[in-house]
């Protein structure tokens, strides 16, 4: 139980935080406006992102299938969801 296992013991943490935290925003945004700015169904990123969190929490950020689970969710937090807010706040130039 050295440093190393401490650091990505906090990597996956804080990865699976971030991921949780994309899922609960992905489902709590109104489903118009996903299609409203071009992208996927909010019933697509939901499970996108829901499956990224499972990914992280049994394997974690460093695995085989965590790093498409990370892009997946900064994905969302970056792209998919500035676009969306923007969108419900009446801000068409996003």
């Amino acid at each position: 139980m050295g440093f190393d296992f401490a650091l990505v013991e906090g990597l996956r943490l804080v990865m699976l935080a971030v991921a949780a935290w994309a899922f609960v925003d992905a489902v709590i945004r109104p489903a118009a406006g996903f299609v409203a700015v071009g992208k996927l169904t909010k019933p697509a990123w939901a499970a996108i992102t829901a499956l990224s969190a499972v990914i992280l929490y049994l394997q974690g950020p460093m695995s085989f299938l965590g790093l498409p689970a990370v892009i997946a969710t900064v994905v969302y937090l970056v792209d998919v969801r500035p676009a969306v807010r923007g969108v419900q706040r009446g801000n068409s130039s996003w």
